[in-house]
């Protein structure tokens, strides 16, 4: 690949060897990470997934039918809903430090986005494990019981 920089390290030529979306997919790997287009993991192409763990980094890239597929398969499907969640948190970290006019070093904000992340990841997998469902329906499941906790505690039910 180095050969292929110009002077600024760019690269500028194109490469001879060209795959195709799907083919990218279907590579040989340990972890994929699908982060740009909805809907490119199907029913027609999870059979042909080779990555143990799909950590979804677009919104929506694995369809129902193939998050069945892939769980049947024991591949592990870490769900956007989870994997995208760091970006949100810190937007709430930064919601709280302008509350309390009080601000966090980026250390300190990445060790808190770290605790959050983890604790998350766990809790998720947990409720998985426990309930024998796929990661997005224990994240959703772990969402829902947070809201409903929430509700209970504000007398709302």
């Amino acid at each position: 690949m180095l050969d292929r920089r110009d002077s600024f390290g760019t690269v500028t030529q194109q490469f001879k060897d060209t795959i195709t979306n799907q083919e990218l997919l279907e590579l040989d790997c340990d972890i994929l990470v699908p982060a740009a287009i909805l809907n490119q993991i199907t029913g027609k192409n999870a059979e042909n997934i080779k990555a143990s763990i799909v950590v979804e980094a677009a919104n929506g890239p694995t369809t129902p039918e193939a998050t069945k597929i892939l769980t049947e398969r024991g591949v592990l499907l870490v769900p956007d809903i989870l994997a995208s969640a760091g970006g949100e948190t810190v937007f709430y970290f930064e919601w709280v430090q302008n509350n309390q006019g009080y601000y966090w070093t980026e250390e300190e904000v990445n060790e808190k986005l770290s605790k959050v992340m983890i604790s998350s990841f766990e809790n998720i997998y947990q409720t998985s494990q426990n309930h024998q469902v796929d990661m997005r329906l224990a994240a959703y499941m772990v969402g829902i019981r947070k809201v409903a906790e929430a509700s209970s505690f504000r007398g709302w039910v």
